[in-house]
């Protein structure tokens, strides 16, 4: 019986089915099929296999060398790659159409050029009169950046292996295609195979190649997963083209922390760093009003104030409305119902909106108890106490749980100028020093906060010294 002369791979996921179908298996994506020619070369009987090299082993006891490393003099971009960018080492950059990928890659090339480095910026998706255009708007125009537009995986590499780059940019993965295969530019095997051949570049070279790559509606980087697992950091460049702000967040990182965050703002002039991105989420909030808590967050290493905003309103139809922007929604889910639960709050006709200041994103517990405190001044329409931080974890029972790294959220917070701290119930000598920072004012349960904020509530207007017994650290 013949064998088969092409497969259907889905563009979406990866997967390789045997014959043509409207839906993947797999990942539930419709119209992602492709047909690709099957090479039966490779795994051909009558192939004979080559004697190599072998391979060396090394003890675990045995003594290595940390790569060395070039530090780009963007600091926001070096402290999330660890440290600078890593010689032999591949890496994928991936953000929203139009999130500023381009441009902060362009600057970055910029000022390792600037301390001498060879830098290679390769276009498949503009020209390089547009790419000269940007770098004149960038005020890097004299920077010795050297510049090509081709989409050829074979003439790509002919290039850099006669010029020995330091650095390269391929902008992006997704326009490139090598002759050895016969399916179309940005298909799963032209992407896989070209990011093979630049990673296997990169390690035999010493140069450091940046991939960028194009990213689907949900958000994930277009392409086979395996293109993640090829390379040695996988960052993405997330923002809201409303505000001003980016952040470039590590998922992947073989040389340094995941996680880490670097927000960059965006002006007429480019990619600005900034270094305290606390004041840069804060410095629009007003004066106390309800539904409103200042959450103290970590991203990574580094502490980060972000302003949580809460509505909870009559619902105008049958059906009350559960919207979320930069936290999870299902989170929200468990906080209203520990709180319908545990603390006698009805959310039943009501909307509840939650929405987290600057376009941030959130991702960790510790914001349980900011949330809840939001969602609870809202609905007893009274502000909490506009110099206090919140954090702490919530669990199902009702009870606020200590979090990780206390001591960073409360010295960036006082750094800032808050002066008090509604956190978890602590003891012992932790507690005693976490008081030296910021005064604490401690929740041990739920119904703690919301007999607070009550309190609170019954004596607005009547004195300041009411509100201040309620709060009392």
């Amino acid at each position: 019986m013949p064998k088969p002369s092409s497969q259907f791979v889905c563009q979406s996921c990866g997967t390789v089915h045997g014959k043509w179908a409207g839906r993947c298996d797999a990942c539930g994506q419709w119209n992602a099929l492709v047909e690709e020619a099957i090479s039966h070369n490779a795994g051909s009987s009558n192939s004979r296999h080559k004697k190599g090299r072998g391979m060396e082993l090394v003890d675990l006891t045995a003594t290595s060398i940390d790569p060395p490393r070039m530090v780009s003099g963007v600091k926001e971009f070096d402290r999330v790659t660890g440290g600078g960018l890593v010689t032999g080492s591949a890496l994928l950059v991936g953000g929203d159409p139009g999130i500023g990928k381009s441009t902060l890659l362009l600057q970055i090339t910029g000022k390792l050029a600037e301390q001498g480095r060879k830098a290679v910026y390769i276009s498949g998706e503009e020209s390089t009169g547009q790419v000269q255009r940007r770098a004149r708007r960038l005020g890097l125009a004299d920077n010795p950046v050297a510049l090509a537009a081709e989409t050829s995986l074979g003439a790509v590499l002919d290039g850099l292996k006669a010029n020995k780059p330091d650095v390269v940019i391929i902008d992006s993965i997704q326009t490139l295609w090598t002759d050895q295969l016969g399916a179309a530019p940005g298909t799963v095997a032209q992407v896989r195979a070209c990011a093979q051949e630049l990673t296997r570049f990169a390690k035999r070279t010493g140069a450091c190649v940046i991939l960028v790559g194009h990213v689907t509606k949900d958000g994930q980087i277009a392409g086979p997963r395996v293109v993640e697992h090829m390379v040695d950091a996988v960052l993405y460049f997330e923002g809201e083209k409303s505000h001003q702000f980016r952040i470039l967040r590590a998922h992947k990182n073989r040389f340094g922390p995941t996680n880490e965050i670097g927000v960059f703002e965006m002006g007429e002039d480019g990619l600005a760093e900034v270094p305290n991105p606390s004041s840069l989420f804060l410095n629009e909030r007003g004066d106390a009003s309800s539904g409103s808590s200042v959450f103290a967050g970590l991203e990574g290493t580094r502490p980060v104030l972000t302003e949580i905003q809460a509505l909870v309103a009559p619902a105008a139809f049958g059906t009350p409305r559960r919207a979320v922007v930069g936290w999870d929604s299902g989170r929200l889910a468990m906080v209203l119902a520990v709180l319908e639960a545990r603390c006698g709050i009805s959310f039943a006709g009501k909307d509840v909106y939650l929405n987290v200041a600057g376009g941030f994103r959130i991702n960790e517990p510790a914001a349980d108890l900011a949330v809840a405190a939001a969602i609870a001044s809202s609905v007893f329409d009274i502000a909490l106490p506009h110099d206090a931080v919140v954090f702490g974890e919530i669990s199902l029972s009702g009870d606020v749980r200590p979090v990780t790294r206390s001591e960073e959220r409360m010295k960036e917070a006082r750094k800032l100028g808050f002066g008090r701290a509604i956190t978890a119930f602590l003891k012992g000598k932790n507690s005693q020093a976490l008081s030296q920072i910021l005064p604490i004012i401690r929740i041990k349960t739920l119904p703690d906060l919301i007999s607070r904020v009550e309190t609170s509530a019954n004596g607005s207007g009547a004195s300041d010294s009411h509100e201040e017994t309620a709060w009392a650290a």
